[in-house]
């Protein structure tokens, strides 16, 4: 290599290249003199040049710039034969570089070319939203257009007027005026209004603002707003309600607060206990309610009202209203108090799974002529677990399937457990239906061996009665909204359907099945209103039945999903066409093995026209059921008249009639067994002399508020 550097430079710098290079640019200046400076040289020996008619160039060259040339060939031929050499190397590498840069961004373009043609498929779940067949569905979309077309018009509009408000924002002005009047838009045009005066939507305010316009047209629905319009006392303290459940005279104290306007605190000492050693220590006794204000306890319902017909209990709201607690007086329930959500056993092969997963390259990748987002090859897996564990290749095959059979991973079609080779598999959480849609799996792998499901479904249970007998009407028909999602009780349950992720579900009893999932369901719709808002309509409602779900035994289930799929034995929705679960869809073994119709009267997805709302227990699951249905029927479920031989049934009844029977006949006999004996005989004999004429209540989407 230095041999072939000190040529290069001898030849480079030898006076003859010099020479020959000054005398080469010479002629090159030469030639490009213009043609009349050329003709008249005498350094050329012929005249070289055409003439105007376009005869051909003269072939003979002047010999002596062949001459030169000639020898400047030769003597920079040694510089060429020397450089390139040098310069091959370099070329190769520029070239190869080139070369990978153009299939990598051929490669990037094939990905996106293909993305839209071949990209992973999502089979949209079958969904009731309350719409009755194609006429209906498409006056459904047509509202849903003209909507939100009158919001698009009245924005455009307001911009074009240039009404400002004091921070630039647009001033939301009268939308009567951008809005056709019509009696059908009446509540298209408070909407956009109720937008714009809103910086950033809240759920909860939808909720209120929903829950307000449905009142208008209900006397009933109107006191409840005008008790829940009634704003609590503003007030540095605090109270304190120490209550336990099922306590006749704790509910009786928390209507007494509500009366007197005065927001709470609620402590139930069956689910915090360590606070009923506390109630001991600062009252003397754990009974139960006791009323604190700030430090000061004032004692249970009858102290209550004793100081209240005294006059004294305004006194002692003046003292809230005016002085914060101090040290002394009784805190609210902290964050993860007394939870059992966040303890247990720490799971090694969680940690693992993390270390295989910061390890093995997870990506986009092709099979099978389908794009599958976020995977890992089969074979990688296997050469981390046999190199990280020191196993056989036929030994780390079979822990990756006990890590599969544990619900970390699964392949993208379930083809198979876990193999060796090219097949692709993705990690729980990477799942695009996981970490898109799904509402109780957090960021990562959780670290706690997952607990048994019935020890789940018992905490479940036992939080539920809580949050019922504190934030819902005694008959169940109402529900605190507010006050839920702001409770450290719902924070708790959050935590607790968390462990649902890796759970195994399929062999639980039918009685833990039922009563496990109608509480999870009624639950899962509150947390859905709570983060999506009340539905406004039947695409809305397709969302929330259909978009919102959980991580359950490593695998997603939405509302639908839960009803029509477990707790109906895999029936298809109304007016759908498919079933929620496939032939190969290893839900199906989760689901009941036949349709259990009296839980149309038990689950609640939030509405006015739905049943009440309450727990259930394994113990009594089909007694409570029965009385669900008793419930619902009795009060306004089937409305028999008489005289006019007409039922008025619920629309449950008609939506959900294969549950009850093959013909409207025997749908409305199964349903006479609920009824009141005198209402079931009278139904029974009209519909013996065929006399009945069945009409179905128009349901109630409003929200159960």
């Amino acid at each position: 290599m230095e041999k072939e550097d000190s040529t290069v430079k001898s030849v480079v710098n030898s006076p003859t290249v010099e020479k020959v290079e000054e005398e080469l640019l010479v002629q090159e200046e030469d030639r490009e003199e213009p043609l009349k400076e050329r003709r008249d040289n005498p350094k050329f020996g012929h005249d070289n040049l055409q003439d105007e008619s376009g005869d051909k160039m003269d072939e003979g060259m002047n010999f002596q710039v062949k001459a030169q040339e000639q020898k400047l060939d030769d003597d920079i031929g040694q510089v060429d034969s020397v450089l390139k050499m040098n310069d091959s190397r370099d070329l190769g590498d520029k070239m190869n570089k080139n070369r990978d840069l153009e299939s990598k961004a051929q490669e990037d373009d094939m990905d996106q070319n293909m993305e839209g043609v071949f990209g992973e498929e999502n089979e949209e779940e079958p969904v009731f939203d309350g719409t009755e067949g194609v006429v209906e569905k498409a006056v459904a979309l047509t509202n849903f257009v003209k909507e939100k077309g009158a919001v698009a018009v009245s924005s455009v509009l307001r911009r074009l007027s240039g009404k400002k408000d004091e921070d630039g924002q647009d001033f939301p002005g009268d939308e009567s005026k951008d809005v056709p009047d019509s009696s059908e838009n009446s509540d298209v045009k408070e909407g956009p209004q109720k937008t714009t005066e809103r910086s950033v939507w809240n759920p909860l305010s939808y909720i209120m603002m929903s829950h307000n316009a449905d009142a208008d047209n209900n006397a009933e629905q109107r006191e409840e707003v005008s008790k829940g319009s009634t704003q609590p006392i503003a007030m540095k303290g605090r109270v304190i309600l120490y209550t336990r459940l099922g306590c006749l005279d704790c509910k009786e104290a928390r209507l007494f607060l509500f009366w007197k306007r005065l927001r709470y605190v609620e402590i139930n000492i069956d689910i915090y206990p360590s606070r009923k050693l506390e109630l001991e220590k600062i009252s003397g006794s754990s009974a139960v309610p006791k009323v604190f204000f700030n430090e000061i306890l004032i004692g249970g319902v009858s102290e209550l009202k004793a100081l209240n017909e005294s006059g004294k209990l305004d006194e002692k709201i003046d003292y809230l209203i005016n002085e914060a607690p101090s040290f002394e007086a009784p805190l609210p329930p902290l964050s993860g108090e007394d939870d059992l959500s966040s303890s247990g056993a720490f799971d090694e092969l969680a940690l693992l799974v993390r270390k295989m997963k910061e390890v093995i390259i997870v990506k986009d990748r092709f099979y099978k002529m389908r794009r599958f987002t976020n995977c890992f090859i089969g074979s990688e897996a296997v050469d981390f677990l046999s190199e990280d564990q020191y196993l056989e290749r036929e030994e780390a095959i079979e822990f990756g399937r006990k890590l599969a059979s544990t619900f970390f991973f699964q392949h993208v079609l379930e083809e198979n457990l876990f193999e060796d080779g090219n097949h692709l598999y993705r990690f729980l959480d990477d799942d695009p239906i996981v970490s898109s849609q799904c509402h109780n799996i957090p960021r990562g792998i959780t670290d706690v061996k997952p607990k048994p499901i019935l020890d789940i479904a018992s905490r479940l249970r036992f939080l539920f009665y809580g949050i019922l007998e504190a934030y819902t009407s005694e008959d169940g028909k109402h529900v605190d909204y507010r006050s839920i999602h702001g409770s450290e009780e719902f924070a708790r349950y959050l935590r607790i359907v968390q462990e649902l992720q890796r759970v195994e579900v399929q062999d639980m009893p039918r009685e833990e099945k039922l009563a496990f999932f109608i509480n999870l369901y009624n639950m899962m719709a509150i947390h859905a209103i709570l983060v999506l808002g009340h539905p406004a309509g039947p695409l809305e409602r397709r969302k929330l039945f259909g978009d919102f779900k959980y991580v359950i035994g490593g695998s997603t289930f939405s509302l639908s999903a839960i009803q029509n799929g477990i707790l109906r034995g895999n029936q298809r929705p109304p007016f759908n066409l498919m079933k929620p679960f496939g032939a190969k869809d290893k839900r199906s073994k989760v689901a009941l093995p036949y349709p259990e119709p009296l839980v149309h009267f038990a689950l609640v997805c939030g509405t006015q026209s739905g049943p009440a709302l309450q727990c259930y227990s394994p113990g009594n699951i089909d007694k409570e059921l029965m009385d669900a249905a008793r419930n619902f029927l009795r009060n306004g479920g089937i409305i028999v008249d008489m005289n006019a031989k007409v039922a008025s049934a619920s629309k449950i009844l008609k939506w959900f009639n294969v549950d009850f029977g093959k013909s409207e006949v025997e749908v409305l006999k199964h349903a006479s067994n609920y009824l009141e004996p005198a209402d079931s005989e009278a139904l029974l004999d009209l519909l013996a002399n065929s006399q009945l004429k069945v009409i179905y209540q128009q349901y109630d989407w409003s929200l159960n508020c």
